[in-house]
């Protein structure tokens, strides 16, 4: 992470922070004031109390919880305004999401790439991990990591090809990797790199996007942001199989990257648990 994004991190929480005492803090005032107890023209000492007509001390007012509706609004006001400012940092707040998820994401995940790793090599000669070239935000090429869940040189005799439903390539343990989405999760090594994110539309092999671009308008517009690891797209279709197909997929794209913020994303993120969960789309 660079020393202007750990700044902004430790700016944000600061920001959350110091809005969460506040929230507190103008939750009691505010009901306070709201209930008569704080006379702007007439401050009371506080170390006094207060009399009632009957010369009974009132001490109702004194200590008085928060207001659960003034709470709330305070509260509400605080996550608009953290919207706004995530929307005017939108790439450094990506940045900084994207780091910490893929950091978080490959800790957790260890021990399951350990037993998926163990799982390949067990049924299926060649490497565990298998290496493709892909293009990125503004056709910059890098090369992309999944777990192997094809047999090897999968392409030899047919060259590059989109998988299809029930492909004869697959691997009886690819077959699960693919379906739980298990073989993307090298991908985050990509985001940690700054190859990828974990929101955004996904990276194509170069041999398609030339064919692609020409049947397909706008295509090359899904190139103006970094590639991800799951998308609109993903959550939306299943793999592609056909051009139409793809024109689905380039459509919501873009409809991403119009409408791209922090919880657009957030959004896009829960739906890619559920497409996980029930395996939806897997090939």
């Amino acid at each position: 992470m660079s020393k202007h994004s750990r700044k902004l991190t430790f700016l944000f929480f600061f920001v959350i922070l110091f809005a969460m005492a506040f929230t507190v803090l103008a939750g009691i005032f505010g009901s306070a004031w709201a209930q008569g107890d704080i006379n702007v023209n007439n401050p009371v000492n506080p170390n006094s109390a207060v009399f009632s007509s009957q010369n009974e001390i009132d001490v109702t007012s004194r200590g008085r919880a928060p207001e659960p509706s003034s709470v709330a609004l305070m509260a509400s006001g605080f996550l608009a305004a953290l919207v706004r400012f995530a929307r005017r940092r939108f790439e450094e707040f990506k940045r900084v999401f994207d780091v910490f998820v893929s950091f978080v994401g490959l800790v957790i995940s260890a021990p399951v790439l350990l037993a998926a790793a163990a799982a390949i090599k067990a049924t299926s000669p060649g490497p565990v991990f298998f290496k493709q070239t892909r293009i990125g935000k503004k056709g910059k090429i890098f090369n992309i990591w999944k777990l192997r869940t094809m047999v090897c040189d999968a392409e030899l005799q047919t060259g590059p090809v989109w998988a299809t439903e029930n492909d004869p390539r697959v691997t009886s343990v690819g077959k699960f990797l693919r379906k739980s989405r298990i073989d993307e999760i090298p991908q985050l090594v990509n985001v940690l790199k700054g190859e990828m994110s974990i929101i955004g539309p996904r990276p194509e092999r170069p041999e398609f996007v030339g064919k692609l671009a020409g049947e397909i308008v706008d295509y090359r517009k899904r190139l103006k942001v970094k590639p991800g690891i799951t998308g609109l797209a993903q959550i939306k279709q299943s793999y592609d199989a056909t051009i139409k197909d793809v024109r689905r997929k380039v459509k919501l794209d873009l409809l991403y990257i119009k409408k791209m913020c922090f919880l657009t994303d957030l959004r896009i993120l829960l739906g890619t648990i559920s497409v996980v969960l029930t395996g939806r789309g897997a090939r």
